[in-house]
């Protein structure tokens, strides 16, 4: 008796047999594949693919960011002023440097509710250091970060291998690392930084030259030119989608005018500010390390699933720690440039409205809250949407208690607006 082998036909085999299921497997292809071959259909096929999808992107904060800049601007025509938009940009620094850590944690689907604390510990370490015991300037400034360090990364051990909730964690450091605040200012409760001083002057230094303005447009315009066009050529290299050419030079002239348009605004009221600088390089060099290192493909891994990213091999305890620490080390440099703003450190640093700010500027900016999406520039758009709101109501002599509002009524849109594209996504088949 004799046997006969079976075997599974080849991919060949098959489209020699089937011609026109051969034929419909080349022409599925990936959709942003086609967009430069269609012109602008293309384009106009592609976005509207996003929108179905629930890909909204930066586009409602972004539309919303340029409303309330109009609305303003015709209330009171000193709104946009450069004196008034320089003012907005180096206030909006602290805000947004604590914003960027807490993007970090949202990426997690966590949340830190001690930043604002450990902010004001920060400041109130150096103005102890430096001012009362007379130390060493950058000695002091170096200690004041690595205090926030150190607080959320007790913080992220206690979440991540004792397993107490993050929610329960942040809220006891909250309450802790204000405490703690209030002990080492002291009876006095404020103390005041020397005027010259190197963390003053993280606020209070522009760099007047028109040149430095102008360079920094130049740098940052021919910079994303650089990186888009050679990550283009690796993704046509490895046969991924890629952006045409032409499209990668609209947005860098976009980028452009952007960007020279900040700088003629600078330039026309002192010049361009430091801070806003020392800003600018950390959400690059985040922005880099979340979306170009593996470190920052765990952190986006265990927001979509920590159970397969456990199983895939990723260090869940260790990433964890990493995040709440990075979140507190944000928190101390927030909280130094807060305290530069005022030339102080006191006991109201980091309490009242200013943490729910915070967490604000990141989720309106675009960070889920639901993890596993987000960008550090979240915290660029959400913390401009925030402080444009608190001068704009400012100018206008409008009481607190309707800013509060106004801005939780903008942060509920948001967390809706997160919602609705989450459930986009999951009709999509995409989430």
């Amino acid at each position: 008796m004799s046997t006969e082998k079976t075997s599974t036909p080849t991919a060949e085999e098959h489209s020699v047999a089937n011609p026109d299921a051969a034929a419909k497997a080349v022409t599925a292809v990936d959709p942003r594949l086609l967009v430069r071959e269609q012109g602008l259909m293309g384009y106009w096929n592609e976005f509207k693919r996003k929108m179905k999808a629930g890909d909204l992107g930066s586009i409602p904060v972004v539309v919303g960011l340029l409303v309330i800049w109009a609305i303003f601007t015709s209330l009171n025509g000193n709104f946009l002023t450069a004196g008034n938009f320089s003012d907005m940009s180096v206030a909006m620094v602290g805000t947004g440097m604590i914003a960027v850590g807490i993007v970090f944690v949202l990426l997690l689907g966590e949340i830190d509710l001690s930043v604002g604390s450990v902010s004001g510990v920060a400041g109130a370490t150096f103005a102890v250091l430096n001012i009362t015991h007379g130390m060493n300037e950058i000695l002091a400034l170096v200690l004041a970060i690595l205090t926030g360090t150190v607080a959320g990364a007790i913080h992220g051990f206690i979440f991540a291998r004792i397993g107490v909730p993050a929610f329960a964690v942040t809220l006891a450091g909250l309450l802790f690392w204000q405490g703690f605040m209030l002990q080492i200012l002291g009876d006095n409760g404020t103390i005041n930084l020397d005027s010259e001083g190197l963390v003053v002057k993280l606020t209070s230094y522009y760099f007047s030259d028109v040149a430095a303005a102008y360079g920094l447009a130049l740098l940052a315009t021919v910079a994303y030119f650089l990186a888009a066009f050679f990550d283009n050529r690796r993704r046509e290299a490895a046969g991924v989608p890629s952006r045409p050419l032409n499209e990668i030079i609209v947005r860098t002239v976009l980028l452009a005018i952007l960007a020279f348009a900040v700088a003629v605004v600078f330039n026309q009221y002192k010049g361009l500010p430091l801070a806003v600088v020392i800003f600018l390089a950390f959400l690059v060099l985040t922005d880099f390390v979340l979306r170009r290192t593996s470190y920052g493909r765990k952190v986006f891994a265990l927001g979509g699933s920590v159970e397969a990213s456990r199983r895939a091999g990723i260090n869940v305890e260790l990433i964890r720690i990493s995040v709440f620490a990075i979140a507190g080390t944000f928190a101390a440099m927030g909280g130094l440039f807060v305290a530069s703003k005022i030339a102080s450190a006191n006991q109201g640093a980091g309490t009242g409205e200013f943490l729910m700010n915070v967490i604000a500027a990141a989720v309106i900016g675009g960070t889920s809250l639901f993890g596993g999406r987000g960008r550090t520039w979240d915290a660029l758009l959400g913390v401009m949407v925030i402080v444009s709101i608190q001068y704009g109501l400012a100018l206008e002599g409008i009481a607190s208690p309707v800013q509060y509002m106004i801005t939780g009524g903008v942060l509920l849109a948001t967390v809706v607006i997160d919602a609705i594209t989450r459930k986009t996504q999951k009709t999509a088949g995409r989430a």
